[in-house]
């Protein structure tokens, strides 16, 4: 059984008993549908109005689906859930979430609570990315 990490708030949450989306593939999606996009997808301004969108990952290695979330995101403005969903692994999830991913959803066999834990340390990055968009020179804090 997989294993869906969501954002609340702040905070990641692992969620086992997570109700699998009816997923539609982009030839038979339809607007209010969850639409699930293999990593090869062209952006389409019409997946704007998708009710959550799925990225499938066919390997540890392949980072298309990386660039992907960056364009929905900032090409086609999407402003829903995006979920990580196939082959993912601890180790890029941080590099998922500065891509613009808010679910993250864990095969079989991988430890969700050692997930939520290497997400926890990163709450600042130098550059500048979709979950961040100004970088670090740019920001100002101001001390009390």
């Amino acid at each position: 059984m997989s294993t869906t990490i969501k954002r609340n708030g702040d905070e990641w949450q692992a969620q086992a008993a997570c109700i699998v989306p009816d997923w539609k593939q982009p030839e038979e999606w339809q607007p209010g549908d969850a639409l699930l996009l293999p990593v090869d997808a062209e952006p389409n301004p019409a997946y704007r109005d998708a009710s959550l969108i799925g990225i499938e990952f066919p390997a540890f290695t392949d980072g298309r689906g990386l660039s992907l979330a960056v364009l929905l995101r900032t090409r086609v403005e999407y402003s829903g859930e995006l979920r990580a969903t196939g082959a993912i692994h601890e180790d890029v999830l941080h590099y998922m979430v500065r891509c613009g991913f808010d679910a993250l959803e864990l095969p079989p066999g991988r430890d969700a609570d050692t997930a939520v834990r290497l997400l926890a340390p990163y709450s600042g990055h130098y550059q500048g990315s979709v979950s961040q968009a100004q970088e670090n020179a740019t920001r100002v804090q101001r001390w009390a």
